[in-house]
Formats: C-alpha cells, structure tokens, sequence
C-alpha cells in the first residue's frame, strides 16, 4: 500500500497510522479531519504526512474512515464515490448494521469493509494515539463476503501484520453483544460518575477518598459525548434492552438489601465471581 488515508486522525485512525507505518514504512499517510487543529497535531505527532481532501481519494490505496457513527453514514457514499476501483475503504465504528445498510445496494460495496477494533481508551483527538494499541486485540468483521476478495486480503494482512485478531459477525449480533460489553459499560461510568458528582455538591470529602477502583470504574466517563451519543442513538433499542437487565438487577440488589439477606448478596457475588475466568480467557 502506498497512500493511505484516515478520516478522523483522533485516537482509533492515528492508532492505525502509527502501526501500520511500522509495516509500510514507505507508504504515504494522508488526514482528513473537520478540525484543522488535529491534523496540524497530527503533522506534528508523524501520524500523517500531509493534509488532504475527498478530491483527493482518487488516490487512495486505503481510506480508514473514523468519525463519529452518525456522521459516518453520511460520508461513506461520498467517499465511495470518490474512490478507485481498487480502493479499499474500511470504517472502525462501534456500531455496524446502520453503516452496512446504507452501502448494501451501493455500486461499490465491494471496496467497502465493516469493521469494529475492539481497542481504544477513555482519550481522543491525535495526541491520545497509541503505538500498539491493537496488538493481541479482536477486530470484528461484518459482511465480508461482500467485500472483494483481493480487497478482503488486503485488510486481513494488514490486521495480522499489526498483531490483531479476527473474528466475523452478523452486523445484528455484533450491535446486540457490544450493547452489553461495550455500550452499557460507558452508561454505567457516566452515570456512576453523575451520582458522585451531584453528591460531592453537598460532601466535599467525597473524592478525598475516592481510591483506585472507583477510578477505574469511572475512567469510561472520560469519553467524549460527540462519539458516544450517536452511538447509543443508534444502537437504541439494544442498549434499552440491556438497561432493563442492568436495572433489574440492580433493583434486586436493593430488595436484598433491604431484607437484610446477605447470604443471597454473598452468594450472587460469588456467583458473578465467574466473570474473571471468563476475563482470563479472552486475555
């Protein structure tokens, strides 16, 4: 690959630049971005090379889009058309079956792959990019049959070389199983952090013994709200689904602690124990 373009040089696309770059390393890096400041951060951080436009795509080897979801079903037929017939155009948005309906009768779905990396952190925009972050992580693959094969290859070397693994999904399993590993876990921080930040109004002590497990708990809430509310919007009736779960069973919680039954409390903590050999085994 020669020139590959990222549309969105935040945290996911500069990411990908700075590992495939280990791989490529005489290929050409371009950034598309709505915010000229990121990639005047990410001329200075070497994610890219230079800055570019869709006119520009005609050129493009690879096109990595990473933008918020909402908008990324808005711009991948513009980028499709601005492509060449052997160019591959892959998103990294955590949510598939709204992006993989919108190109399904496209002319050019074949050059387009529906991808999610199972990598990130709670920081965004250029400067949050990570060499290896998607060393030994999952990169799920919807549709791939509908992708062409030799643009199909492409994208598998291009995710072993940097040390991913892959797993193929229907785009419904896909946004029904990240709607509770995923999504229902940034809606637990946020809302974990909003209670303690409506208490801390009243105890300003709060956070004076907040240790490492409420951080860890609440890292999620540091994530940007331009990405994640199109997310849940479009992922609404999964995410609804498992919030029902997750308040039912934090209203049996509640009942059991108001009988005083700690025994159940014990034992539906010892029983939810089993979630860290699970853990280990993904690890």
């Amino acid at each position: 690959m020669k020139n590959i373009y990222i549309i969105g040089v935040g945290l996911i696309g500069g990411s990908f630049a700075l590992d495939i770059r280990q791989n490529h390393p005489n290929a050409k890096f371009f950034g598309i971005d709505h915010d000229d400041l990121h990639l005047d951060d990410a001329l200075d951080l070497k994610l890219i090379d230079a800055k570019a436009t869709y006119e520009d795509l005609k050129n493009a080897d690879l096109v990595i889009l990473s933008i918020p979801v909402d908008v990324g079903i808005l711009e991948v037929p513009k980028i499709l058309e601005a492509i060449s017939d052997t160019t591959l155009v892959m998103d990294v948005g955590s949510t598939k079956l709204p992006i993989c309906k919108i190109v399904e009768n496209h002319p050019r779905r074949r050059n387009f792959l529906a991808t999610h990396p199972i990598a990130g952190t709670e920081f965004s925009g250029p400067k949050a990019a990570i060499h290896k972050l998607y060393k030994n992580k999952t990169i799920i693959i919807c549709e791939v049959e509908k992708t062409a094969f030799k643009l199909q290859e492409k994208a598998l070397k291009l995710f072993s070389d940097i040390g991913m693994r892959i797993r193929y999904m229907h785009p419904d399993a896909h946004d029904k199983h990240i709607a509770y590993v995923s999504h229902l876990s940034h809606i637990s921080s946020f809302m974990l952090g909003k209670t303690v930040i409506e208490k801390e109004k009243n105890e300003r002590d709060i956070f004076d013994m907040a240790g490492s497990g409420f951080a860890s708990t609440v890292r999620l809430a540091k994530s940007s709200p331009a990405m994640w509310t199109p997310i849940f919007k479009q992922n609404k009736d999964n995410v609804l689904e498992t919030l029902e779960e997750y308040i039912h069973n934090l209203t049996h919680f509640k009942e059991m602690m108001q009988r005083d039954d700690y025994e159940a409390i014990f034992s539906e903590m010892q029983n939810t124990n089993h979630i860290k050999d699970i853990l280990n085994g993904i690890e």
